[in-house]
């Protein structure tokens, strides 16, 4: 991560597995302190998704942290409901007591839900598909519009406070303005994302802060099936790593990246 210095603090939303633990590795290793943030997830059994993916949700973040204390660097694991309103506040207030202020948000936790408006029992991957409900909705807008919203507003005014002059936010999408076909709670939530992210690097430029999204392309976090691995093929890009995607994101933090803002970057 050019550019990046020791003793910056971070916090990285759904930091158990896949791209925000490799997030988190990525900046301990540049020297920042990580507050992991996570919350299991117990998915039920589904055909459509590998066990493994599923039981990769359900752990909480000590391998994580533990693997980043045997490096050498500073992380800790803080177990938080993101729907909870109060969870900013909180997340904040246990990197504060363990490392310090807060100066890089990754807003990457999901609350993934697969429902659609057609009337199919799955997706085209076999992946089990519920209808939109004002449950599925609730579940993927609290965890994916209504956290990062709360947890960029509380890095602003803590930022503020103390006469801050360097921030960097970034966030992950997937889907876009062509809408997210049999994931379209998750799609539209990450669209009102995207917009707080973008209202954000307009507003929070004065303070020194940038604020970006990812939009990384088919990441094999664990989920992925030979179904899946066809349509990526069929369709002409690839599959990343997680650690190719915690690359981008770590630039993106670096002060080589300070003109960087208010962008929506797409990875292929």
């Amino acid at each position: 991560m050019s550019g990046t210095q020791d003793g910056h603090v971070a916090i990285v939303t759904g930091a158990n597995h896949g791209i925000g633990a490799a997030v988190a590795r990525a900046l301990a290793r540049e020297g920042c302190a990580v507050l992991c943030a996570y919350w299991p997830v117990r998915d039920p059994a589904d055909a459509g998704l590998p066990d493994e993916y599923r039981r990769s949700r359900a752990r909480d973040a000590g391998a994580v942290v533990s693997a980043i204390h045997q490096a050498g660097g500073r992380a800790l694991a803080v177990a938080q409901d993101l729907r909870a309103p109060e969870a900013a506040g909180l997340l904040f207030d246990a990197a504060e007591e363990a490392f310090g202020p807060v100066d890089i948000l990754i807003n990457n936790a999901t609350g993934w839900v697969a429902d659609s408006f057609a009337p199919a029992p799955a997706d085209r991957h076999g992946r089990a598909l519920q209808p939109v409900t004002a449950a599925s909705w609730s579940q993927q807008f609290a965890v994916d519009a209504m956290a990062p919203a709360l947890l960029i507003g509380e890095f602003a005014r803590r930022h503020a406070a103390r006469g801050a002059r360097w921030g960097r936010i970034v966030g992950l999408t997937s889907g876009g303005s062509g809408g997210f076909p049999q994931e379209v709670s998750y799609g539209a939530a990450k669209a009102a994302q995207e917009n707080y992210t973008m209202s954000a690097a307009a507003e929070l430029a004065p303070l020194g802060i940038t604020a970006n999204m990812v939009h990384p392309p088919v990441t094999d976090t664990g989920w992925i099936t030979d179904s899946v691995r066809r349509y990526v093929a069929d369709s002409g890009t690839r599959v990343a790593s997680p650690e190719q995607v915690a690359e981008v994101i770590c630039q993106l933090v670096s002060d080589a990246a300070a003109l960087i803002s208010g962008n929506r970057i797409q990875l292929r």
